[in-house]
């Protein structure tokens, strides 16, 4: 049961970064930046990012009130079943991602320590991200297991965007951002179902 909570946050958000806008933001950086420097980018990014909600939604559920847990439960549930039917609609970009986005190109204009601009592009773009939530949802539900969740979703965004490093060009030629976004929908739905059933 220990390896559950690492696989299961693995899976989720490996499958959740498959053609996000973080792929792309390594894509740029793979043909100037050393691997190594943009795969301890994206660790640290990915630490910061994903363990910060996997403690917050971790210490929401230390709380001993059974009906607040369950539902906290429901809405981790009702939000992955949202994240999956709204991943299916087509939506067209709006005025915050542009802002998000600018900020992100801001940063990457700085001269400083390309791990640390990874770092933080990472940082800021997964915050509020759907794979921000459902590390949150991951914390409420295994609030025992942290640092598994931790480790299996900064092992996702490594071996996610190490395939963005590896063969980003194959990915954008075969296989479009839509059809991505499309699975990590559908995940998400069967999760949020599964976790309403068991």
């Amino acid at each position: 049961m220990e390896l559950y909570p690492l696989l299961i946050s693995f899976i989720m958000v490996f499958i959740a970064e498959l053609g996000d806008k973080t792929q792309l933001l390594i894509l740029s950086f793979s043909g100037s930046v050393k691997t190594k420097n943009i795969l301890l980018g994206i660790a640290l990014g990915s630490f910061f990012s994903h363990g910060l909600a996997i403690i917050f939604g971790s210490s929401l559920m230390t709380l001993k009130n059974p009906y607040f847990q369950n539902l906290l439960k429901n809405i981790t549930y009702s939000s992955f079943i949202l994240i999956g039917l709204l991943s299916l609609i087509p939506i067209k970009e709006n005025i915050s991602d542009n802002k998000k986005n600018s900020l992100l190109s801001k940063i990457l204009n700085l001269n400083i320590n390309y791990t640390l601009i990874i770092a933080l592009s990472i940082f800021i773009g997964e915050f509020g991200d759907k794979t921000f939530l459902s590390s949150i949802g991951f914390g409420i539900e295994y609030p025992n297991h942290k640092i598994m969740l931790i480790l299996g979703a900064i092992l996702g965004m490594i071996v996610s965007d190490s395939l963005a490093i590896i063969s980003g060009k194959f990915l954008s030629t075969y296989i479009s951002e839509s059809k991505m976004k499309k699975l990590s929908g559908i995940l998400f739905l069967i999760f949020g179902i599964l976790g309403f059933i068991l």
